[in-house]
């Protein structure tokens, strides 16, 4: 069995870039101990808390769209949808290793499995 490090998502809403081009598709990889302490030690975080999401999702996705770089300045211009969908990404990717969340339907509360990965795309 082979470990999965690195997963895809499509944002809901999507980066628009300064050219005006949206990207939606991207990838996050797996985070690490050391991406958990690093992003402690930067400033931005240090005088504003939680500024810990912007750091640590700009350091642990690896592409959006066809940026070049995700740095904390891309992440800072998500839509709040998109921010919002991808620290739940990124909590069921490094809890469970995988992109599927077990829902109860609120109707008859019955168990459902959804791939959160492929929620972004949903309109």
């Amino acid at each position: 069995m082979t470990l999965k490090t690195e997963f895809e998502f499509e944002l809901p809403m999507g980066y628009v870039d300064k050219e005006g081009n949206l990207h939606k598709k991207g990838s996050m990889r797996l985070a690490t101990a050391m991406d958990e302490i690093t992003v402690l030690n930067d400033m931005r975080v240090q005088s504003n808390e939680a500024y810990i999401v912007i750091v640590l999702l700009a350091r642990v996705i690896t592409g959006l769209g066809s940026l070049r770089a995700v740095n904390t300045n891309v992440i800072e211009n998500l839509f709040a949808a998109d921010l919002t969908y991808l620290q739940e990404f990124y909590r069921q990717i490094n809890e469970s290793g995988h992109t599927r969340r077990e829902f109860n339907c609120p109707h008859c509360q019955q168990p459902f499995e959804v791939d959160l990965s492929t929620l972004g795309g949903v309109s």
